[in-house]
């Protein structure tokens, strides 16, 4: 049998990304274990997927009793637990009516054609602007990469879909001058997140509904990794008390398997009518059954207030790294989603640090070259985040001092 290393990957997988110098073995909890033996503390979770750690009884419990009874079926029928997952979701959610699929890309695909195809049909072709924002990030298909405001990201692929407009995020002046009977939608998340943590305020998310109602457009809300009690909240416009049209959702909607979800008011969901649109995975019933489990352990008062608490614990530990060493200039987010930007001679050195905290047995994330991403496991243990913090700040210490 061939021995599998990290060289492996550079053989025989496309070379879209560079992981970490290490091949994972298994994991659980809050900790990840290599081929070789070694440890990590993850404060990654599968990039805000594995809501509950990794290999968490609970889930591996739902994942076991979902497989055993029914697995896929096609859209040609429909089932319980897809059904099941849609009332729980428009229930939590306030929207009426669900559309399943299996990543937040194609989520955010579905919402943006469904917005397309609700303008096309109330008000006619020429009403096809989606507004966007600098430095978002929507997906990797075609449409939502487009969307989304890197354009390093769409370099080379083009040509691209048109009638989109990006503009500088938490910019109200910007947005009131742009948004006009063109618009048919503006897609936004309420937490950049590829962007470097950056949240809305609650006057740019007021000013963005408003101006959709005055004008017709739908406001689409992307919470694929805000979502899903990553702030404290089941979502985090429920901060502020904006409710989107459309509302997308993905990452740890099912704490690890594939999934995604597609949530909208019932009168903007009739415009995808058979024929325009479809998924031969999406709201599989193994996936959707998993995903009912993870809801209903995450939406209650008691999960969402560890988050909350386990999130003001994190970031007083990175605030009190940033006074004691002076390499931050501010740290950002909400609940469990935070960064920390960095500064002196730390500046645009994140990639570094994240791997000086991997060889120190520390797994984090990075949001651009200036700052630190922090999106653990929403049950997260106290002594976990101190051994975090611990050996982020000896891994800052020995940067500071040359």
């Amino acid at each position: 049998m061939t021995r599998i290393t990290r060289q492996t990957f550079d053989e025989v997988m496309f070379p879209c990304y560079t992981p970490m110098d290490m091949v994972v073995a298994r994991g659980k909890g809050s900790r990840l274990y290599d081929t070789e033996g070694r440890e990590y503390l993850d404060l990654t979770a599968g990039i805000a997927v594995n809501a509950f750690g990794h290999c968490d009884e609970g889930l591996v419990a739902a994942i076991a009793r979902a497989s055993a009874n029914l697995m896929h079926t096609s859209n040609i029928f429909t089932n319980t637990s897809t059904l099941g997952l849609a009332l729980e979701l428009t229930a939590a959610t306030g929207l009426d009516r669900a559309f399943f699929v299996n990543s937040g890309a194609e989520a955010n695909e579905a919402a943006l054609k469904l917005a397309r195809r609700y303008a096309f049909d109330t008000h006619g072709k020429e009403k096809d602007e989606i507004i966007s924002f600098n430095d978002s990030f929507h997906g990797r298909t075609l449409f939502s990469v487009t969307v989304g405001g890197h354009e390093e990201y769409t370099r080379g692929f083009g040509p691209l879909p048109g009638a989109i407009t990006h503009l500088p995020y938490n910019d109200c002046e910007a947005l009131r001058r742009a948004v006009s009977s063109r618009t048919c939608a503006v897609i936004l998340e309420p937490i950049q997140g590829e962007g470097g943590i950056h949240p809305a305020t609650e006057e740019f998310l007021r000013t963005a509904r408003e101006l959709c109602d005055q004008h017709q457009a739908l406001l689409i809300m992307d919470e694929i990794q805000t979502g899903m009690g990553r702030t404290g909240h089941l979502l985090a416009c429920e901060r502020h008390g904006v409710r989107p049209d459309i509302l997308t959702l993905a990452k740890a909607l099912a704490g690890g398997l594939p999934i995604g979800a597609v949530l909208a008011r019932g009168e903007v969901a009739m415009h995808l009518v058979p024929g325009t649109h479809g998924s031969t995975f999406g709201g599989n019933p193994l996936a959707c059954e998993v995903a009912r489990y993870a809801l209903g352990r995450i939406n209650t008062p008691a999960f969402l207030a560890r988050v909350g608490e386990a999130g003001q614990r994190l970031r007083a530990g990175l605030e009190e790294l940033g006074r004691r060493l002076g390499c931050f200039t501010e740290v950002r987010g909400a609940g469990l989603l935070l960064g920390a930007e960095l500064q002196g001679e730390l500046q645009g050195k994140s990639g570094a640090v994240q791997r000086e905290c991997f060889a120190e047995g520390l797994l984090i994330l990075v949001a651009g070259q200036g700052v630190l991403r922090f999106t653990p496991p929403l049950n997260i243990s106290d002594h976990d985040i101190d051994e975090a913090l611990s050996i982020l700040g000896r891994v800052l210490s020995r940067h500071r001092a040359g």
